[in-house]
């Protein structure tokens, strides 16, 4: 491969007398896409088309041209393309003396700080034959457009993943006993009545009469059944006096607890219900031929008749299925009532010993008012439940919102030690890491923060981050902050950045920046400085963005 000497000069194109009838590259030659520069997913692209008139190109002639983005304080060059005349033996592209040619060169380097206001040149190292030619260096482009890099300044205002809890004030419960019934009988025995689960059931409403603030009574339920066996008449009025009984029963109960609630019953004649699912869960040897006759007829009678000719399990059916059959359940609904807010409040404080887990948590997710008491709050979760994520999570996001991303760091990473599949550290990582351009590790964390309740909007900001601006758009539909209408700008919806922009809250410099570049991009350059005073004014640092922005300057020089 020929060395490539790095050549600078100025010209204008003429005949060379070194190389007769070479002539020399000039910007004319090149065309660059896109112009300006910009920056996308931590480089800097641009695709160089370059056109050879014909009778330009000496048939002796190679020319390496590379291009080099230059800034103030650097250059960087990307890979050179070379050009051969047709007599050069050489494997490189081919240019017709006769009818000149085309060829694409595909430039890209990674972005630093001060490429914003950045030359593209195009060097040139010719020789014809052995003999070097000297051409000039032409300026063929400019740049940067560095609109896309603001997604690490937008993400740190963005909405991060805070750890729910799952605190219910009201919680459902249930206690259930059953009673069974001899066949073809509706009294109740005591032996019955003596059974572990009525004795639940009669402990259960005197301890709702002992806490009526904390456990609310909502009614009783109470279903009778008979085995699908005999003739369905008798079944029915059999069903329907056990429904009878114990729904007596109940109301003896209630009236010596002292309470009162509806008492809901119903019958059920006969229970093929409850039958199919004693013979599935069963060791019968013929239970699959039971199945199937309960499948093949509706009829109940015909049921009956079909499974008693499957003599060899019958007896086991009798023994051992249709006793369970007869009974009845009875069932309390209630609900257990949690401490109020302010009780709760009022524990944190004093003794937050006898808070549970998910009280702490609700009391700093919800209850707190202000992030000095939520971090008070979440430090006595840190210390009680050391090994829930949660307060770290909650901790650490707490710290990204202050711009302490040290901190932030350090919390995160000791909440993936307790839980490494933890939606919302991983998705909390990788919006820290977008903001410190590193888009690698945010995608390996983001993409483990499937269910992390800002895992939308973070993809969102690696969508941008990785230039995928109409995939980040969809992500941030119901975002309202800069980070949605920099995705807007970018994917040029410039529509929906108006109405996103004029939806934030609490603007800060970053927003008014956005509205100036929104404005310049619009056409209302009248807008423009206006727009950049009050992002200044927030944000003094904006001054030497906007100075050097290729958004507000023109370089077409």
């Amino acid at each position: 491969m020929k060395k490539i000497i790095w050549l600078s000069a100025a010209g204008t194109m003429v005949l060379l007398a070194s190389c007769g009838k070479q002539k020399v590259f000039t910007s004319e030659n090149f065309a660059v896409s896109p112009t300006p520069l910009e920056y996308m997913a931590g480089e800097v692209p641009a695709a160089i088309s370059v056109n050879v008139p014909a009778k330009w190109m000496n048939k002796k002639t190679v020319v390496a041209c590379t291009p080099v983005l230059k800034w103030d304080g650097g250059a960087t060059a990307g890979d050179p393309l070379i050009l051969q005349g047709e007599k050069v033996e050489a494997n490189h592209t081919i240019i017709s003396f006769r009818n000149g040619g085309h060829a694409t060169l595909r430039f890209s380097v990674p972005f630093v700080d001060g490429m914003e206001k950045s030359d593209l040149m195009m060097q040139f190292d010719a020789r014809m034959g052995k003999k070097k030619v000297k051409m000039p260096t032409v300026k063929i482009g400019y740049g940067t457009q560095c609109t896309a890099a603001l997604i690490t300044k937008t993400a740190k205002t963005a909405n991060f993943g805070v750890a729910p809890d799952n605190f219910q004030r009201v919680i459902s419960q249930k206690q259930e006993a059953a009673i069974k019934f001899l066949i073809g009988q509706a009294n109740l025995r005591g032996s019955e009545l003596n059974s572990q689960t009525v004795q639940d059931f009669i402990a259960t409403l005197k301890n709702i009469k002992s806490d009526e603030q904390s456990l609310v009574l909502n009614n009783i339920e109470v279903s009778a059944y008979a085995s699908p066996d005999g003739a369905y008449a008798i079944n029915e009025r059999l069903a329907a006096k056990r429904g009878e009984v114990s729904e007596g029963y109940v109301n003896q109960q209630l009236n010596r607890t002292k309470l009162t609630t509806n008492v809901d019953t119903k019958y059920t004649a006969e229970d093929w219900e409850g039958f199919q699912a004693l013979v599935s869960q069963s060791n019968l040897p013929d239970k699959d031929i039971i199945l199937r006759v309960l499948a093949m007829y509706e009829d109940p009678e015909q049921r009956e008749r079909e499974i008693r000719n499957v003599a060899l399990v019958y007896k086991e059916l009798a023994e051992a299925v249709l006793p369970e059959l007869r009974r009845a359940r009875m069932v309390i609904n209630y609900d257990v009532i949690g401490r109020s807010d302010e009780a709760i409040l009022a524990l944190v404080d004093s003794d937050a010993q006898q808070l549970s887990l998910e009280e702490m948590i609700y009391a700093a997710n919800t209850l707190a008012t202000s992030d000095a008491q939520k971090r008070t709050i979440l430090q006595k979760v840190e210390k009680l439940f050391p090994n829930d994520y949660r307060a770290y999570n909650n901790l650490g996001e707490l710290a990204m919102r202050n711009g302490d991303s040290e901190t932030a760091q350090s919390y995160l990473r000791r909440a993936l030690s307790i839980n490494p599949n933890a939606p919302e550290p991983n998705v909390n990582l990788g919006m820290l890491a977008i903001q410190n351009g590193q888009f690698k590790d945010a995608e390996m964390y983001i993409s483990k923060g499937v269910g992390a309740n800002n895992f939308d909007e973070a993809l969102g900001h690696l969508y941008v981050a990785q230039g995928k601006y109409n995939q980040a758009s969809v992500k941030f539909q119901k975002s309202a902050n800069n980070s949605a209408a920099l995705s807007n700008i970018l994917s040029q919806d410039y529509g929906d950045a108006l109405k996103v922009l004029g939806n934030i809250k609490n603007p800060d410099g970053m927003t008014y920046y956005l509205q100036a570049i929104l404005a310049e991009r619009m056409e209302n350059h009248a807008e423009v400085k206006d727009y950049l005073d009050k992002a200044i004014a927030l944000d003094p640092s904006l001054a030497k963005r906007a100075a050097d922005d290729v958004e507000f300057s023109d370089h077409n020089k």
